[in-house]
């Protein structure tokens, strides 16, 4: 099934869909740890201006129609929709928040995705591991540099290609409960 053939597609509420490596197209429910994460990461990034481009689980256009709804994105000021979409060589950052479903996705698919097509920073956020990983200067496979953080550990500054900096509050991120939902 092609992306465009899915986007008019209605899907229930309260689930993220999203498309793997091997074309098949993934439902999975949308967690309050995901939710609120996201939530999290658009309040501190009021700090960029009221009106910086921010997104959350709007597709963006890659080559090869590999597009992607990342859970959130920081997009160039100057950044314009090319019809209903971005392109992704407007994206600064894009950050994905890890489910129990999308470990491996978020981890390593994503990751050598978003470094072979140039993004600048790729964030993975991990309730479960109460860790961030910053994944900075992009590669054909990858990224050379990955950081660990963990939650609870104050405030992380993270440099944004065009010399804005987008500071992520780790002491406010959720945690799941302790039976894990």
């Amino acid at each position: 099934m092609s992306v465009d053939a899915v986007m008019d597609t209605e899907f229930p509420t309260g689930y993220a869909v999203f498309f793997g490596i091997d074309g098949k197209v993934v439902m999975t429910p949308q967690s309050e740890e995901r939710s609120s994460t996201i939530r999290s990461m658009q309040i501190d990034s009021l700090a960029l201006g009221r009106h910086a481009k921010v997104i959350s689980d709007v597709y963006l256009d890659f080559p090869a129609d590999e597009h992607s709804a990342p859970d959130f994105a920081i997009m160039r000021e100057d950044a314009r929709r090319q019809g209903k979409r971005y392109s992704f060589k407007d994206v600064l950052l894009i950050a994905e928040v890890v489910s129990v479903s999308s470990a491996r996705k978020d981890y390593d698919d994503c990751t050598a995705k978003y470094g072979r097509y140039g993004i600048p920073v790729y964030v993975v956020v991990d309730p479960y591991a109460a860790e961030v990983v910053v994944h900075s200067q992009p590669t054909g496979s990858g990224y050379i540099a990955a950081h660990r953080h963990t939650y609870g550990s104050g405030k992380l500054p993270i440099e944004l290609a065009d010399g804005r900096t987008y500071t992520l509050d780790l002491d406010e991120l959720p945690r799941p409960d302790a039976d894990g939902h």
